[in-house]
């Protein structure tokens, strides 16, 4: 009755009218079967000792899942003796709905169990198609009515996701990768999963700049300046997660660093980039420490 009218009271004895009208209905349609208004304010309404006629309990118990009354007392662990004492029959009116609630549990862990499925989402460059990989790629899950769950793909560009879910939703990005947001129907005979991330060519480029022993510094410096918003805010991280440092640049002193011949950032490691138009605003790096 809970699962057709959940707002229905837990206790039978305190079934009213209508309540009393949906049961019966209820038992119409589920087992072809009626019982009376009066019938039921004799038997669960009132501290009657005796028990219903063998039939109606035939019915009732077929409505809650087994095949008769005699199912009913086997399949229990306390058998019930049709002679009880009085007082106690009204009891087995409280336990028949608690026994269809275990049911109806059951079924659904069951049913959650066997349509749970582990899925793998491989990622890859959308220009050459390559897998990406040893390159961190953070994948935020977006779940309806719950917080966002992050995960870390795995050295080979993977990550793994149990879910009973038919579709799911997810922010995928690297600071070397545009960030992306990816809806996938999920089928159950095909859990492999491919997505293809656009390069963010700027952050690629200032990494391959501070790599590089290139000459013509004048033409790295127009390049940069065309990539770099005016106004940009640009953070140096470094120091260790107990004793964590950052230093701020703006876009000349950045530049001037990544260009002049003295300049002291070398190797850089893009660890996010936000844009504003097609320029960077925001840049954060830090400075691989060589071994």
């Amino acid at each position: 009755m809970q699962r057709s009218y959940p707002g229905i009271s837990r206790s039978i004895s305190g079934w009213k009218g209508q309540d009393i009208t949906d049961f019966q209905e209820e038992l119409l349609k589920t087992v072809n079967a009626h019982l009376s208004e009066k019938w039921f304010y004799t038997h669960m309404k009132s501290d009657n000792p005796s028990l219903p006629r063998i039939d109606v309990l035939n019915l009732l118990c077929r409505y809650a899942g087994y095949m008769n009354w005699d199912d009913f007392i086997f399949k229990n662990s306390d058998p019930v003796s049709l002679s009880l004492p009085p007082g106690k029959a009204n009891r087995y009116f409280i336990i028949i709905p608690l026994a269809v609630l275990v049911i109806l549990v059951m079924f659904y862990g069951i049913f959650k169990l066997f349509n749970t499925r582990e899925y793998r989402f491989s990622f890859y460059d959308a220009d050459t198609k390559d897998p990406i990989t040893n390159s961190r790629i953070e994948v935020t899950l977006l779940l309806e009515g719950e917080s966002p769950v992050n995960y870390l793909c795995n050295p080979q560009g993977c990550f793994m996701m149990k879910t009973d879910k038919s579709r799911v939703r997810f922010v995928a990005g690297n600071p070397y990768y545009k960030t992306d947001t990816v809806v996938r129907v999920l089928r159950k005979f095909n859990r492999e999963e491919m997505v293809f991330l656009h390069a963010n060519e700027y952050a690629l480029m200032i990494h391959y700049f501070s790599q590089m022993n290139v000459r013509d510094w004048e033409k790295r410096r127009l390049q940069m300046d065309k990539m770099i918003d005016d106004s940009a805010l640009i953070y140096q991280v470094y120091g260790t997660p107990r004793a964590p440092g950052m230093e701020l640049y703006n876009k000349q002193e950045f530049i001037n660093k990544m260009t002049l011949p003295s300049g002291s950032l070398k190797g850089i490691e893009i660890l996010d980039t936000k844009y504003s138009g097609d320029k960077i605003m925001i840049l954060r790096f830090r400075v691989k420490e060589k071994n």
